[in-house]
């Protein structure tokens, strides 16, 4: 099964981030159809969108395969795939591979920069015990490298090193 784009999402508004010490907002990330990618900007209309110059979370990238684990795990099941406050839901890519790589989804280039470590929100979000769970399991960060749109659909994985 190739891999594809589960879901895609964008935030408005940071929940967590820069919330230390007080309570989180409530920015409900808003599920897309597309996602437009600007090289070395981000997302249009995500809350990263520009925040600083080549800042390393530009996209997110979360696994459904982790995610649905977790459910699992932490019997969560009416938790949806939002709570993780990632841009994209894959299944069939390795993400861990991608770090420190450059690699190709749907035509746009991007540059894994490492683990989205979890942080302890997702103790509050998800179930308490999430952030300690889901530490090397958090998904990737990437810088944006060329211009595109993503969509739900094959992901189109060009780099033929890497391992499924």
């Amino acid at each position: 099964m190739p891999a594809r784009f589960e879901h895609l999402y964008l935030s408005p508004g940071h929940n967590y981030f820069g919330h230390h010490g007080r309570a989180p907002s409530h920015h409900a990330l808003v599920a897309a159809t597309e996602l437009h990618c600007v090289a070395g900007r981000g997302i249009l209309g995500d809350r990263f969108f520009d925040y600083r110059p080549d800042y390393a979370g530009q996209i997110t990238f979360f696994a459904s395969e982790i995610f649905e684990e977790l459910q699992r795990i932490f019997e969560v099941h009416a938790v949806a795939p939002d709570a993780t406050r990632r841009n994209v839901m894959t299944r069939g890519l390795n993400l861990t591979a991608l770090i420190d790589r450059e690699f190709c989804l749907q035509g746009v280039w991007f540059r894994g920069a490492g683990e989205c470590e979890p942080c302890y929100w997702m103790n509050e979000a998800i179930a308490p015990g999430a952030e300690s769970w889901l530490r090397g399991r958090g998904g990737l960060r990437a810088r944006i490298l060329s211009e595109g749109i993503l969509r739900p659909g094959e992901a189109g994985l060009v780099d033929d090193e890497l391992p499924a």
